[in-house]
């Protein structure tokens, strides 16, 4: 068992040692700011240690994306070759997606994606030694809302608020939802998408996730609640 979930680990620290008494199907799929080294499991970042679906991550706050296999991103389209697209993800390297890897696409009608488009992808390869490889299909062919993203507008955030805008226990878009509808894509990268059918309303949207960053979530609610009457009494 993991015994510092939820808890501030620091770099170094060891998260699981791998003569611990651990069954083979509690196996881990490691996350940001994790590694294995020597079997055991290491901090390299410091954080708070997270978990989901036997998944464990360091929770930290940082501008540069490190890209982790499993990630959803939000790609600019930088150049266009006959085989595959370059895409910035916002780390140091640029990403490769494939020509093919979108969902009904074949060598004759392939993907009409031109620079400066957005497509919100999955990491399929990312190795500190490889250049990292997209996809925009799911297990079975299917896009399941991978691809391009029309229209609309998008903004960068700390890498720590794009991951808890996906968290449940953050309310701040279901609140929003209740006054106007809108469509967002986070991306792990900490790039958002959004779009509704008025401009104010994005703009107000992209305000309230960049305000929110360091706001708990009673502070959200209150927060949410004054911003929804500032617009009503608009």
């Amino acid at each position: 068992m993991i015994e510092k979930i939820g808890e501030v680990v620091l770099p170094g620290d060891i998260i699981w040692k791998s003569d611990s008494d651990v069954k083979e199907k509690e196996a881990f799929i490691l996350g940001p700011g994790l590694r294995r080294d020597s079997g055991n499991i290491v901090a390299f970042k410091a954080g708070i240690l997270r978990t989901s679906k036997q998944t464990l991550w360091v929770d930290y706050n940082q501008r540069r994306y490190v890209p982790t296999k499993g990630d959803t991103v939000i790609g600019i389209i930088t150049k266009s070759g006959s085989e595959s697209f370059r895409v910035d993800i916002g780390s140091s390297m640029l990403a490769a997606l494939g020509n093919l890897s979108f969902e009904g696409v074949t060598k004759r009608n392939k993907p009409d994606l031109k620079i400066g488009d957005l497509v919100y992808a999955k990491l399929a390869i990312a190795n500190k030694d490889m250049e990292p490889e997209l996809t925009c299909i799911e297990s079975g062919g299917k896009s399941k809302g991978l691809g391009q993203l029309n229209g609309g507008f998008m903004i960068t955030v700390s890498l720590g608020l794009a991951r808890r805008l996906l968290h449940p226990d953050f309310n701040l878009l279901q609140l929003i939802g209740k006054a106007f509808p809108f469509e967002i894509t986070v991306g792990l990268n900490g790039r958002i998408w959004m779009n509704s059918r008025e401009v104010m309303n994005t703009i107000t949207l992209s305000n309230a996730i960049v305000n929110s960053e360091f706001l708990s979530n009673d502070e959200i609610k209150s927060y949410a609640t004054r911003l929804l009457n500032e617009m009503q009494g608009f």
